[in-house]
């Protein structure tokens, strides 16, 4: 062989290592154990650089995208059936409903700020999208996506009404920066879901943007991002919150790094069959920043009283927070039923708009930990159902603090009668307890649910036992329940 034949074998040589030897580094297991949930963790493919590709001016949001899709070709056509863009799911059976339902965030109420419909230009902030301002917002058009919101790496991109940019933002270097989403693009809005840092969920809030491990084991001791777990295909995330959620398709769950028993005692693996890993795993959430936990919208509007934004803001009534948050227990296969506007309320009952399906002799279901937030709003007492008010919008509440005016302005946009005479009545959501788990070091030990009194976390007998499980049998079988059974109980050893 030629000295020159070799010197371009040499160059091949060096060219093919240097393509090759990165793939093979993210896609081959980490040293250490071959059984450790980390390998089951995707490698994280390097993002393209777009400084020079993107290096032009931009005069709108909409110029951005158009620009994106020169490149990723059919890639609007995969968001425009996302969720981020929707805010809808696909029909679903519900137990107890004789129709298909419709479930998504742009049909639904909740006991936060309520509902969309009337307060479109504020709510959409948060949207996937530019110009949501009314009803009749086109979700074919999908010039209006917004690739920066989740793909801005310069941290400078800030969404304001209608979801459009504010003003000062520089979309050239912001377009420049893009990349792959990571945690600063997701908690832009999920940490702030409600109306505010911290306010919703519980388990999400601006303290996971650089936490500790104390905070999150897994963003602060491994340093993951959001889509290390909420895995993405053709922008389809997984992951749904039992919020809006009536079905259990397309979750995310611990066994998709983890191993079904991975404890070194059978003892502890052999409580997979009643708890989520969550359960044990996250003793308690809101650790660094308190979260909502009670909002009564009847005392808004009372120009008299001292605004604080944790105790009471005039356009939103009276709050409860609370720190280092110990959830509450329940039964839950994946799946919650859903209040709808027009489902008739007993006014003197407390409400659940999103409670979780499953219970003891449920197969499907584990006990979860769970936020409860609880609310007094307001309702119809000739109609005897929860109403949609405008709050945000050119005659909502937050305008004029007239109930009444702000009650016919829904109903307009909700086409849900309002009959002229209101109050309040009290309702509840629930939030599962997922993010925020703690080293296992600080997992729940036994006592704190088999305590000496039977006065743990649990609350043994609302979840179907007659009894702590651990002296009464662990069985959650019907036999188990049987009226013979709850009055002469054996006690295991």
């Amino acid at each position: 062989m030629s000295a020159r034949s070799l010197r371009w074998l040499w160059i091949w040589v060096a060219i093919a290592a240097v393509i090759l030897l990165p793939l093979f580094w993210m896609y081959s297991p980490p040293p250490g154990n071959s059984d450790s949930p980390w390998n089951s963790v995707p490698a994280r493919l390097p993002a393209v650089e777009h400084t020079a590709l993107l290096d032009q001016t931009f005069e709108s949001p909409q110029a951005v995208t158009a620009r994106c899709l020169e490149c990723h070709q059919g890639v609007d056509q995969e968001l425009r059936h996302s969720s981020h863009w929707t805010w809808d799911r696909p029909p679903v059976v519900v137990e107890g409903r004789s129709e298909l339902v419709s479930g998504g965030k742009r049909n639904v109420i909740n006991n936060f700020c309520i509902g969309i419909k009337g307060n479109w230009a504020s709510c959409t902030a948060c949207h996937a999208g530019y110009g949501w301002t009314d009803g009749s917002y086109d979700f074919d058009a999908t010039e209006n996506l917004d690739c920066l919101v989740c793909h801005d790496g310069s941290g400078t991109y800030v969404k304001g009404s209608a979801g459009l940019p504010v003003k000062g933002v520089d979309l050239r270097e912001v377009a420049m920066s893009v990349g792959k989403p990571g945690r600063n693009n997701c908690g832009s809005c999920h940490f702030n879901g409600g109306g505010g840092d911290a306010v919703k969920h519980g388990d999400l809030d601006a303290s996971l943007f650089y936490p500790s491990e104390n905070v999150d084991v897994h963003m602060g001791r491994y340093d993951f991002v959001c889509t290390d777990c909420h895995r993405t295909r053709d922008h389809q995330i997984a992951g749904r919150s039992t919020s809006v959620s009536m079905d259990n398709e397309n979750q995310v769950r611990c066994t998709d790094c983890h191993a079904s028993a991975p404890h070194k005692e059978q003892r502890l693996d052999s409580h997979g069959h009643a708890l989520a890993c969550q359960t044990c795993h996250i003793p308690e959430t809101a650790r660094r920043r308190a979260t909502k936990t009670h909002w009564d919208w009847s005392t808004a509007g009372d120009e008299s009283r001292e605004e604080d934004e944790h105790q009471y803001l005039r356009i939103k009534g009276s709050f409860a927070y609370e720190q280092q948050l110990k959830p509450s227990y329940l039964w839950f296969n994946g799946k919650a039923n859903r209040y709808l506007l027009g489902d008739p309320i007993d006014p003197d009952e407390v409400t659940p708009l999103n409670h979780p399906l499953g219970d003891i002799n449920d197969p499907e279901a584990r006990i979860w930990p769970f936020k409860v937030h609880t609310a007094s709003q307001v309702y119809d007492r000739l109609n005897r159902y929860l109403l949609q008010p405008e709050t945000s919008g050119p005659r909502g509440f937050w305008n004029n603090f007239d109930w009444d005016s702000a009650l016919r302005s829904g109903s307009e946009h909700t086409g849900l009668a309002y009959s002229g005479d209101y109050d309040f009545t009290d309702t509840s959501m629930y939030w599962p307890q997922t993010h925020m788990v703690a080293p296992k070091g600080r997992a729940l030990q036994c006592l704190d649910c088999h305590s000496e009194d039977e006065q743990g976390r649990l609350d043994w007998q609302a979840l179907g036992y007659p009894g702590d499980p651990l002296r009464w049998g662990g069985r959650r079988d019907a036999s188990y329940l049987s009226p013979t059974t709850l009055t002469t109980p054996e006690k295991t050893p």
